[in-house]
């Protein structure tokens, strides 16, 4: 049994934390008195804290002593005493509380020698390794008890290391931070005492210290302060310090307990709502949002207001909509007026966005957007806030979506219903521009989709509103021009006929869009949507094109497309639809050229032929390039009426005696297709402008409406009034027949297969053409099914190709069979 007793005294491995004995030693001689041999632990030589004595009058520290009991249970054997290694018959502890007493005393005195030393040190500007050594000694002390920091805190130790934050040194600055956070922790007076004067915006600088184990430390020592809210306010008060914070928390650069520290800070922090707010300016959103969602109703009414203050970006919008965009429309249903005022702002911020605005939508805020706009009496919102809800339902429409689906009330109404769009209109009429602009823009968003849009222009019919939305056209509020205009341009396509005919009488709406195009500040969406308006009013009104004329129209646009052709105008947000709908202005004067000497000599003046020949070009521009084909098929009609004829003489005396003299002269220089003198600005000739490949290109496009418009300009080369037969081989030179032959296999579309039906026939009365396409299986196959398909005019051209073709024998019965 001894044995057993001494084996165990020798391998005991000293599991109890008492701390280091090397540093123990390190700290006996800084110590003023010397340490007594009764102080330390017989099994751990460490100063004992609770010394107590076993039954024959040892004395060990308490835990070690347990410890050593403890594994003699494990062992199974009886307790032994460690240093007699005798058996023990009781393991009944007895507190030793006078040398526990002594020993406080003696640390107590040390201690308190050893801070006096410090304060030496630290104020008198010491060496390095003494400011270190010190602060060191500071942090081990307040390690040991809660009373050692009271007793730094009473040797006014703190501001002396807070100055030390300001040393040359990066290891003084280092330790003194983290000497700091041992003396502030679980300590709310020496925090208060740390945080007096400027420290805590000092240690805030720390935080962006290039040293990771600087801004560690700095953030660690910030997390200890925070946790006293008193505290709290004053941190946050220190410029930049939430925004640092934030930036570490989120950061994928810096260590995870930097991390750590900086999200717990931050935690703390928002307990007060200016730092919340700070916060939310910064991106952390949380905050707020949490209190906008469990706060008190005060606290809610001040984080929505303080929401509708903020300038988000489009992902923080999505995430605040789909976090609190709920309680947001709940409130704006049924809070009091100041709260829904709060929760208006709040939703115009996030409504702002699409995606947001579709989350806005599916948490319902739709129907009572609506009745808050409508509602009148006692219970109608202020005009300002009227306008709020103006503005949200305007971003809520332009989220693109499907308004007609999405009921407002128990009567399944919706946006788009006549009623609603009455109302809208009607509000329009008798509210301020800031209201009238909210709500024109609605209505632009509804007529965006031509699904929607029917229905707003029957209901705009129904009201007859369309004067009153002309006349926002010379409102003096930019904004609601530019949504008057728009507006405008939307439903032109459905009632562009009543649309002209209102410009057409009404007194200054025509001069007002023609004044807005030619402006000279660059491009803007107002310029794109006053040209996009006038382009989509129906070119055959030659009477709003003759009043385009005297209000001086043409010449602006003249001048604003030389301007771009030549570089001077250059693009811009809202440069396609300008140039866009300039071409289609300026192309109505090809509409109503014929008989008109003063159109075709501004035709010729303009030299529209060659603008219109270079517009062409402009690859990535359908719409240009699809006018501008459209142009120049209604200036080459003119061409052959405006060719120059070569003028005959009369045979002379002499020939009628001597034939031989009278034989014709050879007059060179003529047009092969219209057999006169033609140039491309005088006659519009599309030969002669070199148009002809040009336009052979564009039969290769994607868009149908171009190819459309391209074969139309080319099928003039083939008219009746012109040499055909010339028409087909500048076809054929130009490499423009294999591609109108592709047109007509492919049947895109119906009108495409009808003009490639008669550009076919045109073509194989050529009698060399014909035969070699009469071997091209794929095109007689083709003709056929227009023979079979097509209607009456299509059916009779198809026939004739075919007996071009020789192949048409077998279908005349056919053809008379279908029609029985």
């Amino acid at each position: 049994m001894p044995g057993f007793s001494v084996e165990m005294a020798e391998n005991w491995d000293g599991n109890y934390d008492s701390g280091n004995l090397s540093e123990e030693s390190h700290r006996d001689n800084l110590r003023v008195e010397p340490i007594y041999e009764a102080f330390l632990c017989p099994l751990t030589r460490q100063i004992m804290r609770d010394p107590v004595t076993i039954e024959n009058g040892q004395t060990f520290e308490r835990e070690a002593i347990e410890e050593w009991f403890k594994k003699c249970r494990d062992s199974r054997r009886r307790p032994t005493c460690p240093l007699t290694h005798k058996e023990l018959k009781s393991t009944e502890l007895n507190p030793s509380i006078a040398l526990r007493n002594t020993i406080e005393e003696w640390t107590k005195r040390n201690e308190a020698a050893q801070l006096d030393k410090a304060c030496r040190i630290l104020s008198l500007g010491s060496s390095e390794v003494d400011i270190l050594q010190s602060l060191d000694d500071i942090s081990y002390i307040c390690q040991k008890s809660k009373s050692s920091k009271h007793a730094v805190r009473n040797a006014e130790l703190i501001p002396m290391i807070s100055d030390m934050l300001k040393s040359g040194s990066r290891k003084v600055r280092f330790e003194s931070l983290k000497t700091l956070r041992i003396v502030a922790e679980d300590d709310d007076d020496n925090k208060e005492a740390i945080a007096a004067g400027d420290n805590i915006r000092t240690i805030v600088k720390f935080l962006s210290r290039e040293h990771s184990q600087e801004r560690e430390e700095a953030v660690s020592l910030l997390y200890e302060l925070s946790k006293s809210e008193s505290l709290c306010e004053k941190i946050g008060g220190v410029s930049g310090a939430i925004l640092i914070l934030v930036g570490m928390a989120s950061s994928k650069s810096e260590n995870s307990l930097t991390i750590e520290r900086a999200d717990k800070t931050l935690e703390n922090l928002g307990k007060f709502e200016n730092n919340v707010r700070q916060m939310a300016e910064n991106g952390r959103l949380q905050p707020l949002l949490t209190l906008l969602l469990e706060g008190s109703p005060e606290t809610q009414l001040s984080m929505a207001a303080y929401l509708g203050e903020l300038v988000l970006s489009n992902d923080v919008k999505v995430f605040v909509a789909q976090t609190a965009g709920s309680i947001l429309v709940e409130v704006m249903r049924s809070g009091s007026k100041q709260a829904r005022e709060a929760a208006l702002k709040a939703l115009n911020q996030i409504s702002s966005y699409e995606t947001s605005a579709k989350i806005l939508i599916h948490a319902g805020i739709l129907p009572p957007l609506v009745k808050d706009l409508f509602t009148v009496g006692v219970n109608q919102l202020p005009m300002r806030l009227k306008e709020v809800s103006a503005t949200v339902l305007a971003n809520i429409v332009s989220s693109g979506a499907n308004f007609e689906k999405i009921p407002l009330d128990q009567d399944h109404r919706t946006l788009v219903s006549e009623d609603i769009v009455h109302n809208l209109l009607h509000l329009i009429s008798n509210t301020g521009p800031a209201i009238e602009c909210k709500l024109l823009q609605v209505l632009v968003g509804l007529t965006s989709s031509s699904s929607t849009c029917i229905d707003i222009v029957a209901a705009i019919r129904s009201s007859g509103a369309t004067i009153s939305i002309i006349q926002f056209v010379e409102a003096p509020q930019r904004d609601v021009r530019v949504a008057a205009i728009k507006l405008l341009h939307n439903i032109s396509p459905f009632m562009g006929q009543e649309l002209a005919d209102a410009l057409r009488g009404a007194a200054g709406q025509l001069s007002s869009l023609i004044s807005v195009i030619a402006e000279n500040n660059g491009i803007s969406e107002e310029q794109a949507a006053a040209v996009g308006l006038l382009a989509g009013l129906p070119e055959s009104d030659s009477v709003l094109t003759r009043r385009l004329l005297d209000e001086g129209a043409f010449r602006i646009a003249s001048l604003k497309v030389t301007s771009i052709r030549q570089g001077i105008t250059r693009g811009g947000r809202f440069f396609t639809p300008f140039l866009e709908g300039l071409v289609n202005v300026f192309s109505r004067l090809t509409y109503i050229l014929e008989g008109d000497p003063e159109i075709l000599a501004l035709a010729r003046e303009y030299n529209l032929a060659a603008v219109y020949i270079d517009l062409l070009q402009m690859n990535g521009l359908d719409k240009v390039q699809r006018v501008s084909a459209l142009a120049l098929r209604n200036l080459s009609r003119q061409s052959k009426h405006l060719t120059r004829l070569p003028v005959v003489p009369e045979p002379g005396f002499f020939c009628s005696i001597f034939p031989c003299l009278g034989s014709q002269p050879i007059i060179t220089g003529l047009c092969r297709i219209h057999h006169g003198f033609c140039s491309v600005k005088e006659s519009f000739c599309l030969l002669e402008g070199k148009a002809v490949e040009k336009l052979v290109a564009c039969l290769d496009h994607t868009n149908e409406k171009v190819v459309e418009a391209a074969l139309a300009a080319l099928c003039t080369l083939l008219d009746d009034d012109v040499d055909i037969n010339q028409g087909v081989s500048i076809l054929d030179s130009a490499e423009g027949i294999k591609p109108i032959l592709e047109i007509l296999r492919e049947n895109r579309t119906e009108a495409l297969r009808q003009q490639a039906v008669w550009a076919v026939e045109r073509i194989l009365r050529k009698e060399e053409i014909a035969y070699e396409i009469s071997g091209d299986q794929n095109v007689g196959t083709a003709l056929v099914e227009a023979f079979r398909h097509g209607d009456h005019r299509t059916r009779q051209i198809a026939e004739r190709a075919l007996k071009h073709v020789d192949k048409l024998p077998n279908f005349s019965g056919i053809f008379t069979k279908m029609g029985q």
